[in-house]
């Protein structure tokens, strides 16, 4: 499409009407065979668009040129995607494997640090392939706790971020063991070698606004097919396929445990770890069936390493049910008026690669 028609589907409203008429179509997900079709889920379904239009405009649109870096969030507590993690702050940039970046910042005192660049977006290619991974135990850092990190697709001496030609994204990953107490690390980006001004262009603006529906779609329809996967084994928590996980832009240092929870009013899942390997850390989290978190801002949906009751022998049993049941299950996580949804227990930087397996059992809630 030339200049000339864009600037006309400017000029006559074309380009917003077709904007409108593309979002429209996402609602076909939602309405889905597959999908649940009781009001409550499905009005999430539709809420959960709403939060994936914000973080796809925020992507495409805003934060959409690699030449002016900025930070944002494509979930956070009222965006959520892909069963994101409640013990995260995660920031992600877009970025351009052709350039170079540095990244400076106050490395803080949240437990868990790691900075992953990617290629492909779900807007495009409905996946986010690692092309390079950089985590805080291999940060060299100052005594005043400032560091420098550059970010390139040709090797650099120092903290060195690796990319490929083709990266065009990164995402950032900073794990609390506590929010209240930890202080999250302080980053800044900026392009080096940067070219021209970040004035709108008509026709970038355009292209972009599409994006930000292809994002809309295209995530909202991946997870729903996961959630087709997890279907197999609805109240169990195998290994999930962790080549999938990473091509959907997860960590290379966190094995994924990954499911389909499923409760009766009457029932309740009891997850039982137990062994606990030396990790980094580890934690378990509750989502709903579009594989957003639950709301960590007023109830408890996850337990992790640090908040966890153990056992005399070192174990850990959690208890998802919808209600509480006493102080006999100090581990019980909130199903917040969800009767089903997704979940995901993460063994992060487990040493030797060990990460058992766990044991699940469905009860009635009464037997407990």
């Amino acid at each position: 499409m030339s200049d000339n028609d864009v600037q006309q589907k400017i000029l006559d409203g074309r380009l917003w009407a077709e904007f409108c008429d593309n979002l429209k179509q996402a609602g076909d997900i939602v309405m889905g065979s597959t999908t649940p079709d009781d009001s409550f889920n499905r009005a999430e379904g539709f809420r959960y668009l709403t939060r994936l239009l914000r973080a796809g405009l925020e992507s495409n649109v805003e934060f959409s040129d690699p030449r002016f870096p900025e930070f944002f969030s494509l979930a956070d507590e009222t965006k959520k995607i892909g069963n994101d993690n409640p013990d995260n702050f995660y920031q992600n940039v877009n970025i351009d494997g052709r350039y170079d970046y540095r990244i400076t910042g106050q490395r803080g005192s949240v437990h868990y640090l790691s900075l992953g660049t990617k290629a492909g977006n779900y807007a495009t290619t409905g996946t986010m392939e690692p092309t390079g991974q950089l985590e805080s135990d291999q940060l060299d850092i100052n005594p005043d706790g400032s560091f420098e990190i550059i970010v390139s697709a040709r090797q650099q001496p120092g903290n060195w971020l690796p990319m490929r030609e083709d990266s065009n994204n990164m995402v950032i990953r900073q794990t609390f063991n506590d929010r209240k107490v930890e202080i999250a690390a302080d980053l800044n980006i900026e392009c080096l070698n940067s070219e021209g001004n970040n004035f709108l262009q008509e026709e970038a603006f355009a292209s972009n606004l599409q994006r930000s529906v292809n994002f809309v779609k295209g995530t909202a329809q991946l997870f729903v097919d996961w959630m087709g996967i997890y279907s197999q084994h609805i109240n169990q928590l195998p290994s999930d396929d962790q080549q999938r996980c990473q091509r959907a832009g997860g960590d290379a240092a966190i094995h994924y445990l990954q499911s389909y929870w499923k409760l009766a009013a009457d029932e309740a899942l009891i997850i039982h770890a137990k062994e606990i390997p030396d990790c980094k850390t580890w934690n378990f989290q509750l989502s709903n069936y579009w594989m957003e978190s639950l709301d960590y801002r007023y109830y408890t949906v996850s337990v992790n390493k640090h908040s966890a009751v153990y056992a005399d022998d070192g174990s850990v049993t959690v208890v998802v049910a919808h209600q509480n049941p006493g102080d006999k299950y100090p581990n019980w996580l909130h199903t917040t008026g969800h009767d089903q949804g997704g979940m995901l227990w993460r063994w992060v930087e487990a040493r030797d690669d060990n990460h058992p397996p766990l044991e699940c059992r469905v009860v009635k809630f009464s037997q407990l």
